[in-house]
This record gives C-alpha cells, sequence and structure tokens, in this order.
C-alpha cells in the first residue's frame, strides 16, 4: 500500500439534474449537506459518513478542470470517479510520480460553507489522474484542508442507516488487465474472488469482474447500460439491514434481495449505479 494514499475519501456521482437527485437521495433515506457550489462551476451535495462520502455533482457552469464530467454526463449519468484520500497531495503526486502514475499537477480550489456562526470556505487541494489508470472512472487525490467544515455531525445520520462506503463493483471486458491498473494505483495485489479480483485500497475494497459474474452476484439488480468499463455497483454499509430494507420500502422502493442478506437498489433508481445495502 502507499504512504501517501490511506484509502477511498468519496465517490462522485455525476448526475444531469441536481434537483432530481436530490430528491432522489433523501427518498433513498440518506441526509444530504445543503447545496454546494465549487470555484471550478460545479455545484454539489454531499452524503456524509463517518470517515468517507457519497458527492452528487452537477455542472451547472463549464470549466476546464470539469470537461471529463462533462464527456461523462454526455454518455448518462453514473458513478463517474472516485477519491483517494491523503494528508498531503503533493506528497501522493511525487509518490505516484516516481511509480511513472501519470497525474496533473495539484489544484486548489473552494466551496462556500454557511455555518451559524457565517459562511465559511471549504478549502480542497486535489491531484487528478489520467482516466487510464482506473478505468470505467476518474480517480484523483483529495487533501481537505477544512476537514470541520465538510464532516459536520448534523449531516451524518441518516434514516436509512448507512455508516460508510463498503465496496465498489466495476464490469470490465478484461477484469484481468482492469485490476491490474487499479492495484497498481494503490500499490496492491489483485486477490481471487468468486464475483473476479479485489483490489484492496486501504479503506473500501475494489471487486473487478465481467458482466457475468457481477450479475451473478447482483442477480435481479438493474445495472448501469453505460458501456464497459464501467463502475456498476457501489456497496454501502449500513447499522441494520432490517432497518434500512423498512426504510426503502417506506420509501416507495422495492430493494431486490441478494443471497447475502444484503439488498439492492438497481442503477435505474439511483441516477446510474446500483446500490447495494449490507
Amino acid at each position: 500500500m502507499r504512504r501517501a494514499i490511506t484509502g477511498i475519501d468519496h465517490v462522485v456521482i455525476a448526475v444531469r439534474d441536481l434537483d432530481r437527485a436530490q430528491e432522489s437521495y433523501t427518498r433513498l433515506g440518506f441526509t444530504l449537506t445543503p447545496r454546494g457550489f465549487h470555484t471550478l462551476g460545479s455545484a454539489n451535495h454531499c452524503i456524509m459518513f463517518g470517515s468517507d462520502y457519497v458527492e452528487l455533482l452537477a455542472l451547472p457552469l463549464q470549466h476546464p478542470a470539469m470537461r471529463y464530467y462533462a464527456d461523462f454526463l454526455a454518455r448518462g449519468e453514473g458513478l463517474a470517479a472516485f477519491a483517494l484520500a491523503s494528508a498531503n497531495a503533493d506528497a501522493a503526486h511525487a509518490e505516484l510520480a516516481a511509480d511513472g502514475i501519470e497525474a496533473d499537477a495539484p489544484l486548489d480550489f473552494s466551496r462556500p460553507v454557511r455555518l451559524a456562526q457565517g459562511e465559511r470556505e471549504a478549502a480542497f487541494r486535489i491531484v487528478q489522474l489520467a482516466p487510464a489508470q482506473t478505468p470505467g472512472c476518474r480517480s484523483f487525490v483529495c487533501q481537505h484542508r477544512t476537514r470541520d467544515l465538510v464532516w459536520r455531525p448534523e449531516y451524518q445520520t441518516h434514516a436509512v442507516g448507512a455508516t460508510g462506503l463498503a465496496a465498489l463493483a466495476v464490469v470490465a471486458e478484461d477484469p484481468v488487465g482492469a485490476a491490474a491498473d487499479y492495484a497498481r494505483l494503490f500499490a496492491s495485489r489483485p486477490q481471487k474472488i468468486d464475483e473476479g479480483l479485489l483490489v484492496q485500497t486501504g479503506s473500501a475494497p475494489i471487486a473487478v469482474g465481467s458482466r457475468w459474474r457481477i450479475g451473478r452476484r447482483l442477480r435481479g439488480v438493474e445495472l448501469p447500460p453505460r458501456a464497459r468499463p464501467l463502475i456498476a455497483a457501489l456497496f454501502i454499509r449500513v447499522a441494520d439491514r432490517g432497518r434500512a430494507a423498512d426504510a426503502l420500502l417506506r420509501a416507495g422502493f422495492e430493494p431486490a434481495v441478494l443471497p447475502d442478506g444484503s439488498f439492492a437498489v438497481g442503477a435505474d433508481r439511483a441516477h446510474g449505479v446500483a446500490l447495494v445495502f449490507g
């Protein structure tokens, strides 16, 4: 594993209509942060857990640094990227470069956060990697300069009982090659699992498999129709599966029950990525 990268900080679900996504994920039982507006032209809502989170991202304004997301959304919504957790983006950039991994120069941006005491700026320093490094999505190093403004306790309790990111599932035509790319990023070694290969990240692992193998694991769950490779499913840890299932049923969802006792909402109901609660 790497020294300057400690796992997955958050995942980014790119959406075309942030109002609709806000409504959908609120109905799914998540507490969303107030809408934020970045200096790079994007807007978001976040779903905060204990040490990681989900970001719903839209592009009301165009910016060169956001071109990847604009191109992604032209082909549909979905899980477009994940952020690598780091306390020092510059050190992570240097470590990746030393291994021959292509990455952009560090970039700073911010967004205002409204608090009872007044408005402050949440500040970030990121390092974006070439999409080819992580087949099916983009990855970037994310250093939080103002963690206290992002991880607010009032946004960390969810009706569905979600407590954190559990895993990602990548569907690829060449699972072995894709897993090798992900493993190189994290300086880890893929492990064989029933679905294909598992890459340890330092936090939520990444499963890489064929559409048939991932589809068998998620039988009865609508997967994204996007071209492969793609991130097909996001696994979310919940405190109580029964409570989570009840919350979804009350909201009008009919989650698919999986053989291991977890359950899922299809990509058609969650803006381009299947959600697995377990």
